[in-house]
């Protein structure tokens, strides 16, 4: 807007001069006041007729220049739109529809965080704006942004519907994108990394310090703010964090202590679904953002440098999205199992310095090899004779992937590191008591190969 304001002030000028010389300063060029024969005055005359000639050019380019400018003003008016932020790498100007009304939010102490909610084309995105706008205890603090691809008109309809709830952002390139042959079935993910960097780049542009990600397929839990603003200052201060996260890849019913929601753990794995990252991690990790599979890309240890996140017992998030990219990969056999935490934990009135690196390594670490070592048979013949905390040990890669696959965790690992594991120790619930699957004592590190 301002810079039509300069231009129409520029063009009001150039015609208001070229009025004022035509009409008031212009000298007689029919030559009867001073001679047509007097060559200085022909030579003036022609030097004059060029520059009203050029300001005439001038102001036609001006002219036409404002006029485009109106053209797109209307239109971005006539769909709801306003001025976008500058963003990095957009191929075009960021449609943005702001529904921000007057907000009657109470005042609040801390930081705003806002956050993303991914979407293409669910219009089951209501269910994930449901429960986040039922649970948030402040607007302002906690603005709610949904970043669309896709150019899903449905899906659209259902994001105006909340109106003032939540704003919108689109993500403006729509083209279509090049893959390797091998790679054409993963078009998808390579659709999603892309947007997740405009978009990431689009909000963190606006100095925001912390991002909450959500996806369009999750639901949350009653807690899931006050979880994030209770850990926020331990990803603030603890250099060897780079994310928390809402979510428990073992969190199945029958694996966790539903007893023990205020119970949060580190992990060297990257859960993801429902996650918080900084600024500074962001400005790390956007200059070399891939084109696909952004999520395993995070896990390689060049991404990592062996930081670890901050992850719930009970998960904060519970996805329903079986149809998707990953053609639900893994949903009927284990994430539709996952337990969403019902009651409301006051994280931010407990004091969680206990998980920063300095003090959780001493503790936890001395605590899981202090218990005694048990088979799984013990375990599952419940021949154990404590109910106090025991250990699994685990040497070889094989040895890893049976005992999971009897005690119903995942089984996978990514660039080594088993899902929720820290220094390699996985931390679950079996028949109520809680077991560690861990590595000996000597544990060198992860190995790439177990991939």
């Amino acid at each position: 807007m301002r810079l039509i304001q300069q231009f129409l002030i520029v063009t009001f000028v150039s015609v208001w001069l070229i009025v004022t010389y035509i009409v008031f300063w212009r000298p007689d060029t029919s030559g009867r006041q001073h001679g047509a024969e007097d060559p200085l005055y022909a030579d003036f005359l022609e030097k004059l007729n060029l520059l009203e000639k050029s300001v005439d050019r001038q102001s036609d380019a001006y002219q036409r220049l404002v006029a485009k400018l109106l053209v797109l003003l209307e239109s971005r008016v006539d769909h709801g739109q306003s001025q976008p932020p500058a963003t990095a790498g957009a191929t075009e100007a960021v449609r943005e529809i702001p529904l921000e009304a007057p907000d009657d939010s109470p005042p609040f102490s801390g930081p705003t965080i806002p956050v993303i909610v991914f979407a293409c084309n669910r219009v089951s995105i209501s269910n994930c704006l449901d429960n986040l706008i039922q649970y948030r205890p402040n607007k302002k603090q906690f603005p709610i942004i949904v970043s669309q691809d896709c150019d899903d008109e449905p899906t659209r309809k259902v994001i105006h519907s909340y109106k003032e709830q939540v704003s919108l952002i689109s993500q403006p390139d729509q083209s279509d994108i090049v893959v390797p042959p091998k790679d054409k079935k993963f078009k998808g993910y390579y659709k999603i990394a892309r947007h997740y960097g405009w978009a990431l780049n689009t909000v963190f542009s606006r100095g925001y310090d912390f991002v909450i990600i959500v996806e369009d397929d999750l639901n949350v839990a009653p807690d899931f703010y006050e979880y994030f603003l209770a850990t926020y200052p331990l990803l603030r201060n603890d250099s060897s964090l780079w994310c928390v996260s809402a979510w428990n890849d073992n969190g199945k019913e029958g694996l966790i202590d539903e007893s023990a929601a205020q119970l949060l753990y580190r992990t060297d794995f990257f859960p993801g679904l429902g996650w918080m990252l900084s600024k500074e991690l962001w400005a790390e990790l956007s200059v070399k953002w891939p084109k696909a599979f952004w999520d395993d890309w995070i896990r390689h240890p060049e991404q990592r440098k062996e930081r670890s996140c901050i992850r719930p017992e009970i998960s904060r998030t519970r996805t329903f999205g079986k149809i998707g990219v990953s053609n639900g990969l893994f949903f009927e056999k284990h994430l539709k199992y996952i337990k969403l935490s019902e009651n409301f934990v006051p994280f931010s009135k407990m004091n969680l310095t206990n998980l920063l690196k300095s003090n959780y390594d001493e503790t936890f670490l001395k605590h899981v090899y202090e218990c005694p070592v048990v088979t799984f048979e013990e375990l599952r013949r419940r021949m154990v004779m404590t109910k106090d905390p025991v250990r699994i040990q685990y040497n070889t890669k094989d040895q890893y992937k049976k005992v999971t696959k009897m005690l119903g965790l995942m089984d996978d690992f990514k660039s080594g590191v088993p899902r929720t594991g820290y220094h390699g120790i996985v931390s679950f619930f079996y028949n109520n008591q809680r077991v560690y699957l861990a590595p000996n004592i000597n544990w060198k590190g992860y190995d790439l190969s177990w991939s």
